[in-house]
């Protein structure tokens, strides 16, 4: 059940609002920081590469044939793959993840992830494999989305759920720091392949080294294996359960939490739209339109240093919403989307980097804001026997009926209308959907909870319930 109905269960840290001293209270370690961000960094470092990939380098390896707009469209098809993917992933880790534990999930995702990415980076081409080529491309596309649908549940509840009650924003935006510093590694290791070697030469085997380096993530994977422990809300429940209490670790747990509490995983998937659509228009979409539509072949210096500037917005919005909550950041981060859809693209449009360096820049802070606090957000919106399915389904709902689409989306509308101003209708009414969701649901860091040094995020008092 989400803890929007439930009663707090007790010996969870939880007794009438009020966290128990010396339980709850728990503070995540700078190692354990350390490695979920270094962890969730190099995860999304894999499965962003891909889209850099696709955008730059695929239609020509795998889609030789094609015209240049149905070569893109065919590559971003592939990419969206990975998307079509997470949700699975996340059922099966969210499924897992509340009966077994959030680590073996963790280390699970992180070695499928590393497996995936370093045989793309051995894939051959359609010159010398054909038509299955592309086809093997899909599946290990396929495996990423797998292991990215398992790993955000769990990185971010090991972080969150490991934390002090009120620092879990702060702590929340390790995980979530991830994304833009995976951009810019990812990026960042395409720029520096690309100057490297000559143009035929990168397309012919320099591109496959970003991908083949995601081999870095195995000493992440046998840290987390040998030296993090699993968090004190799972420990609490595997002891009560092995203590006779069957109920506190759900049989069924995805089926509980849809069961029971599908309205707040529509509603708390509602918030990634806004961010999620800007979010991957700029890492693929944009680039593959200044590269082909403008002209802007070194678009990748522009979005390499902004991607890394988004993570200091998503930890100051994170460590805001511990003081002031976490829907105020979420709604003021989702307007700010709205209000620059417009002025997003006629920026762009222009033509210069520099112009559309600000797009992307201000587009990022309104991502920022709103994304930063949602690994706290969304986890305390459901209880821990339901949490990592909860939690799962709602961020991989999103990456299926939003992210994994939106580069595909964009340059059909821009193929078939020869114009941006339908593209930007389109982040606007993301942008509105997270601001109407983020409306919608409670608050879960209120200010009755902020000013009380021993009441918990996400658990109501005995005088909330409804």
């Amino acid at each position: 059940m989400t803890s929007s109905t439930a009663e707090p269960h007790e010996g969870l840290g939880a007794r009438e609002g009020r966290a128990t001293p010396g339980r709850g209270d728990t503070r995540a370690s700078g190692k354990l920081l350390a490695a979920g961000l270094i962890g969730s960094s190099i995860e999304w470092y894999d499965f962003f590469l891909y889209g850099t990939a696709a955008a730059l380098v695929f239609p020509h390896v795998f889609f030789p044939g094609s015209s240049a707009l149905t070569g893109t469209l065919l590559s971003f098809s592939t990419f969206w793959a990975g998307f079509l993917a997470r949700p699975l992933g996340g059922v099966v880790a969210g499924h897992l993840g509340d009966r077994y534990g959030r680590k073996a999930m963790v280390v699970a995702s992180m070695s499928l992830m590393g497996a995936g990415t370093f045989l793309i980076g051995c894939l051959p081409g359609a010159g010398v494999m054909g038509a299955l080529a592309p086809v093997l491309l899909v599946l290990l596309r396929f495996v990423q989305g797998l292991a990215c649908g398992a790993q955000w549940g769990g990185i971010v509840l090991l972080l969150t759920e490991s934390a002090s009650p009120k620092r879990k924003g702060y702590v929340g935006t390790y995980g979530q720091m991830g994304v833009s510093l995976g951009v810019f590694l990812g990026n960042g290791a395409f720029l520096l392949a690309s100057r490297l070697v000559s143009d035929d030469a990168f397309l012919s085997w320099g591109w496959r080294i970003p991908f083949l380096a995601s081999g870095v993530l195995l000493p992440v994977v046998m840290y987390v294996q040998r030296r993090v422990e699993d968090s004190p809300d799972f420990r609490r429940l595997a002891t009560e359960s092995a203590e006779g209490d069957r109920a506190k670790v759900a049989k069924a747990p995805v089926i509980e939490v849809i069961r029971s509490g599908w309205r707040t995983v529509l509603l708390a998937s509602g918030l990634l739209a806004g961010t999620n659509c800007l979010f991957y228009i700029s890492i693929a979409g944009v680039v593959s339109y200044a590269a082909d539509d403008l002209g802007l072949d070194s678009i990748l210096l522009v979005t390499l240093p902004v991607t890394a500037l988004g993570a200091v917005f998503v930890l100051a919005s994170g460590w805001l919403s511990d003081r002031v909550g976490r829907r105020p950041m979420i709604l003021i981060g989702a307007a700010l989307i709205v209000v620059w859809a417009f002025p997003y693209f006629w920026l762009v449009n222009t033509g210069s980097l520099a112009l559309l360096g600000v797009a992307v820049i201000v587009g990022g802070i309104g991502q920022s804001l709103t994304y930063g606090p949602i690994a706290a957000y969304i986890g305390e919106l459901f209880e821990p026997h339901v949490r990592y399915s909860g939690a799962s389904l709602a961020y991989q709902l999103s990456a299926l009926t939003v992210s994994g689409g939106t580069p595909l989306i964009m340059t059909a509308i821009i193929g078939g209308t020869g114009a941006t101003t339908w593209v930007s209708v389109f982040v606007a009414a993301m942008g509105l959907l997270t601001f109407g969701c983020a409306w919608a649901l409670r608050e879960t860091n209120p200010a009755s909870v902020r000013q009380d040094p021993h009441a918990v995020p996400g658990v109501r008092a005995a005088s909330d319930k409804s």
